[in-house]
């Protein structure tokens, strides 16, 4: 029997879906589920209503005072800049590195895919700092792209090679059999099934561009992430600080609104996994020498060169005995604990807008699906201000609680969890659903036994994108750790940001240490098992 596949024309309309899938347009959402989608949706924006307040509490004549300065514009074309230059870059390199990695003779496929996820074990920061202590020229625009870039390739790297290896190879040979060439196919059936991957991609890349605090100030490079932490430091009432927040939100929505057309709405769920011929391996011949350099090139600059670098500096801590022992090991139990706690809560709150994307998709479903996408545009400072505002004013008992550093990860995080979701959920043939259904199988049935099983995989990895996110978040954890409480990034950023390389060492050393086995599970969940 031939596999469902997304060889069917695309829908006339944003909602059309079909028709082996349109039975469940006339089933009302669950209200259980709307219900949950709402909440997560409450707690998303709560921040922003706060954000905005403060912003509309300036007055007309005092925001355009602030906003209209040619230090906001300097501010809004270093921010798009940075956007405009590492978004391209991070596409192309993760692009190509996922078409080499699955879709050629490339030797030791499997230990390239390990290597070109490492820089998720490495946080952005770090490798700032890395780099800086060696090689102190890079700095500004220039340094902050190469970092950014190095850092975040794999969004777009992991999500694409995905994609790719599940590509069903009776596809390129139907087109190849009408007669297009080799390109032609390429553009036409492999291009369109990777434009969710490549957006979704795009997409967390962008939003964690906008809300970057920790690359650029090391990095000297003014965006209006650092301008915010400049301005809130004299208080969370500081006008202009809110209003450069509020701006990050109008380009988050912007962003938003630009990825719905660019992901397209074509099918990608096949039913019947028998029925998908692998894909045929172009043979790299000559050019496995070029290939295989400019991925070492590649893995070099983001992953052996810091790695090797704080190596040096553990190794010279270890000489003079400059390594606390008792508080590593206490920031890293705080760090494994808050960050199991966000990893956990995320992954369950993404879940009810991702469903109800997936299964009753509506204006209101997509309009729930993209505010979980708004605040993480913000910097973690905003968020944190934002939460111990809304805490201090309406629900004192969880100031300066770990709950309350628990939701400001799933705010800010949320994106990632739901970005998985919505690629398992996907890959999910609504077929087998329906059929269940008609079985008798109410829905919570349904949804252990048929979707839960073909879906795990994702929700794994929407938890260790998370828990990989939380070890090493900054700034809301700088001011919404419960009192007491160090993690590995507060630790680090305090000797760091001192200069002191030597103290700083041993938690870049332990964050990475803490990261590398989850970004292989990582590589397993998502590549291996496709």
């Amino acid at each position: 029997m031939p596999a469902f596949s997304d060889v069917r024309a695309e829908p006339s309309t944003p909602y059309d879906e079909p028709p082996a899938v349109q039975v469940h347009r006339t089933v009302r959402a669950p209200w259980l589920v709307v219900g949950a989608a709402l909440l997560v949706a409450v707690l998303v924006v709560s921040p922003l209503l706060v954000v905005f307040g403060q912003a509309a509490a300036a007055g007309t004549a005092e925001a355009a005072r602030l906003l209209l300065r040619p230090r906001t514009a300097e501010l809004l074309r270093n921010t798009m800049v940075l956007v405009a230059l590492v978004v391209p870059a991070t596409v192309v390199l993760g692009c190509g590195a996922a078409w080499l990695v699955e879709r050629t003779t490339l030797p030791a496929p499997g230990v390239w895919r390990t290597l070109l996820l490492m820089p998720l074990a490495i946080p952005a920061f770090v490798s700032s700092y890395a780099w800086t202590s060696v090689l102190p020229s890079v700095q500004g625009l220039s340094g902050a792209v190469f970092i950014t870039t190095l850092a975040y390739y794999p969004f777009v790297f992991l999500p694409a090679a995905a994609l790719l290896r599940a590509l069903d190879q009776g596809h390129l040979d139907a087109a190849r059999s009408l007669g297009a060439s080799g390109l032609t196919a390429l553009l036409r059936v492999v291009l369109p099934q990777q434009r969710p991957a490549i957006a979704g991609g795009a997409l967390l890349v962008a939003l964690h561009l906008l809300a970057e605090f920790g690359v650029l100030q090391m990095m000297r490079f003014p965006t209006f992430t650092t301008a915010i932490l400049q301005q809130f430091a004299v208080g969370f009432s500081n006008a202009a600080g809110s209003l450069l927040a509020a701006v990050l939100v109008l380009l988050c929505l912007a962003l938003l609104a630009a990825e719905v057309p660019l992901r397209g709405r074509r099918r990608i769920a096949r039913l019947g996994s028998g029925t998908r011929q692998r894909p045929i391996a172009h043979r790299l011949g000559p050019w496995s020498v070029p290939a295989l350099g400019a991925l070492a090139v590649l893995v070099g600059l983001a992953v052996m060169v810091p790695a090797v670098i704080v190596l040096r500096w553990l190794e010279r801590a270890i000489a003079e005995s400059a390594v606390d022992l008792g508080s590593l090991l206490a920031a890293t139990g705080s760090s494994v604990g808050l960050a199991l706690l966000a990893g956990l809560a995320t992954t369950l709150a993404a879940l009810p807008g991702a469903w109800l994307l997936h299964r009753y998709p509506s204006r209101l479903a997509l309009g729930l699906e993209r505010v979980t996408y708004v605040a993480s545009a913000l910097p973690g400072v905003v968020i944190g201000l934002a939460l111990v505002t809304l805490s201090v004013r309406w629900a004192r008992p969880v100031y300066q609680t770990a709950a309350l550093a628990v939701a400001a990860y799933t705010i800010l995080f949320l994106p990632r969890a739901m970005v998985a979701w919505r690629s398992g959920l996907a890959a999910a043939p609504t077929e087998l659903i329906e059929a269940s259904r008609s079985l008798g199988v109410p829905g919570p049935g349904t949804f252990a036994r048929v979707v839960l099983p073909l879906v795990l995989p994702s929700a794994l990895t929407g938890f260790v994108l998370v828990f990989l996110a939380t070890v090493t978040e900054l700034t809301a954890t700088l001011l919404l750790a419960p009192t007491g409480t160090e993690t590995l990034a507060t630790a680090f950023w305090s000797a760091s940001d001192e200069l002191d390389y030597v103290a700083s060492a041993p938690y870049a050393a332990a964050m990475i240490a803490l990261s590398a086995p989850l970004t292989v599970l990582l590589r397993r969940q998502i590549l291996d098992q496709r």
